[in-house]
């Protein structure tokens, strides 16, 4: 059932590109917010992480020359440097247990690099509607 999501994440996402020319924050990210979609908690942790690399992006980019590939990989270790950090900071808060996770370790990377490139808006309209458009295909066909 995973790959439906993901070989459907991919198709909707491509369409949504080429008849929109915005991107849904990366490839494969709507897919995985559709297979989370029932825990919103986890979704908004990950844009949450989102916004912070794209903030270090755009404080670093004002000192450094990142763009296309070295931006993206950037965005990528950062994302990654910083949901693991989260997680191991707050993953357990002594008596409330409040656990904090995000989904996967590249995506914040990816939607960060991606409200670089396209803005904020954008992206995260396009990542908001093709996530939809995934669940309702998925409820659809199950």
């Amino acid at each position: 059932m995973i790959v439906e999501y993901y070989f459907i994440g991919l198709i909707v996402g491509f369409l949504f590109y080429e008849l929109t020319g915005i991107s849904a924050g990366g490839v494969i990210a709507p897919a995985y917010f559709s297979l989370f979609i029932f825990f919103p908690e986890r979704i908004i942790t990950t844009l949450g992480i989102a916004f912070l690399v794209w903030g270090i992006l755009i404080f670093l980019s004002n000192h450094l020359i990142i763009y296309g590939r070295r931006r993206l990989l950037l965005a990528m270790v950062l994302g990654f440097a910083l949901k693991i950090s989260i997680e191991s900071l707050f993953g357990s808060i002594g008596d409330l247990n409040l656990e904090i996770h995000s989904i996967g370790y590249i995506i914040p990377g990816l939607i960060a690099n991606e409200m670089m490139r396209q803005k904020v808006l954008p992206t995260i309209s396009a990542i908001t509607i093709v996530t939809a458009l995934i669940s309702l295909i998925i409820m659809v066909i199950h």
